[in-house]
């Protein structure tokens, strides 16, 4: 049975960007020899508390930090400012965290599905913050939407489905109708044996992860979650070069994403890809994965590339 990460409350913290409210995790490194920085980036239906496992885990090579995105994890939407959440802008509000927050600092950047989309085009619009990169690694992220392995009538729903519910009026209906705690619920119970993130617990083990996916429902912004579906569905980053090396880690199971169509895609952004496949079950660890799953996730030639990774 997985147990849910043990949360260190005082290594998240509030934070401001750009007027929109939001938290950071600022975890210190686990050894005091471990001197890098490394700035962890959450994907999509996500939060810090997610991540967290992934964040402890990363500590034994450094010093980790994580902010929240606009629209996810609780942090205010880019609505609240009259704007919208395009990669494009999510990629600005990224960089100027990294400004304020990491200064010219050299750092490691990780991050997950939809993070690695918001890290690449935040490279490709601010091409002096590679140089303050000394490794970049992809957890499962994508660049197209050629990359999706769904069926063409999943991906028409989930585009045009999107597309809807990305308006302000059908997304407060989803908020205020839809996505009530007993109606989450409900859905997940009905769908638990196709249910990747579920299937495998037992009964008090799918109460905590049912538990948890109603919080990320609730918390993360409704209509942020479906327009950035819209830009997944159109996506292509393949234009713009990205002039350094990538370490690419997918899921050989992965239900969302065709391995080789993925990395055939950052080849054509990335001056080299050095891709590794780990042995996890799903596309990501679970909703409450703790450090010691998260194992699964790093290889031991990735684990390598961590280590190689400068100290300052």
């Amino acid at each position: 049975m997985v147990k849910s990460a043990a949360i260190q409350l005082d290594v998240i913290s509030p934070i401001v960007v750009n007027g929109l409210r939001g938290r950071v995790l600022k975890m210190p490194a686990a050894k005091k020899t471990a001197r890098r920085d490394i700035l962890l980036i959450y994907g999509h239906h996500s939060s810090l508390e997610r991540m967290y496992g992934i964040a402890e885990y990363l500590a034994a090579y450094g010093s980790v930090t994580m902010p929240d995105l606009p629209g996810f994890g609780g942090m205010d939407s880019f609505y609240k400012i009259g704007d919208k959440p395009t990669v494009d802008n999510l990629a600005d509000y990224l960089a100027t965290f990294i400004k304020f927050n990491n200064h010219s600092r050299h750092i490691i950047i990780g991050a997950m599905s939809f993070g690695f989309v918001v890290v690449t085009r935040m490279l490709q619009k601010y091409p002096k913050l590679v140089e303050q990169v000394d490794l970049l690694f992809s957890l499962v992220g994508f660049s197209h939407h050629q990359d999706f392995k769904l069926k063409k009538r999943i991906l028409f729903t989930f585009r045009y489905g999107a597309s809807i519910f990305s308006n302000r009026l059908p997304a407060a209906f989803a908020k205020y109708v839809l996505l009530r705690k007993p109606l989450i619920k409900l859905t997940y119970l009905i769908i638990d044996r196709n249910n990747r993130k579920i299937r495998d617990a037992n009964p008090d083990e799918r109460h905590r992860r049912i538990n948890f996916e109603v919080i990320l429902w609730q918390k993360n912004d409704i209509r942020t979650y479906m327009e950035t579906t819209v830009s997944m569905m159109k996506l292509d980053l393949t234009h713009t070069k990205v002039d350094m090396p990538l370490v690419n880690v997918t899921v050989g199971s992965d239900i969302y994403f065709d391995n080789a169509t993925v990395l055939g895609h950052f080849r054509q952004i990335f001056t080299s890809v050095r891709s590794y496949r780990t042995n996890l079950p799903n596309h990501a660890p679970t909703v409450i994965s703790n450090a010691d799953e998260i194992k699964g996730f790093f290889t031991k030639a990735i684990q390598s590339e961590l280590n190689r990774a400068p100290k300052y």
